[in-house]
């Protein structure tokens, strides 16, 4: 393995940016000796849908939702997951 080169230090973000983006990071990191990463509060990246449902059924939704004391938005998704576990098990 070649030496590896030493990081510059840099007088603010955008300069360090310029410099990755222009460079190979594995000439100064060895990769090989990187850890796991724990970041238990990072949220995933959500991207917004549009989707049909009939009345009734966004009604009982709302209902179950309200009963439960929590967005119907986030019951929709905790119902989704659940189903998408389940079938992944098959």
């Amino acid at each position: 393995m070649k030496p590896l080169k030493k990081i510059p230090k840099f007088k603010n973000e955008q300069d360090e940016a310029r410099f990755w983006e222009r460079n190979d990071s594995t000439d100064y990191i060895d990769y090989s000796q990187a850890g796991k990463l724990n970041a238990p509060n990072l949220k995933p990246s959500t991207k917004s849908i549009s989707i049909r449902l009939p009345e009734s059924l966004l009604q009982r939704l709302k209902v179950i939702a309200n009963q439960k004391d929590i967005p119907y938005q986030s019951l929709i998704k905790l119902y989704l997951a659940e189903k998408v576990r389940e079938d992944r098990r098959r």
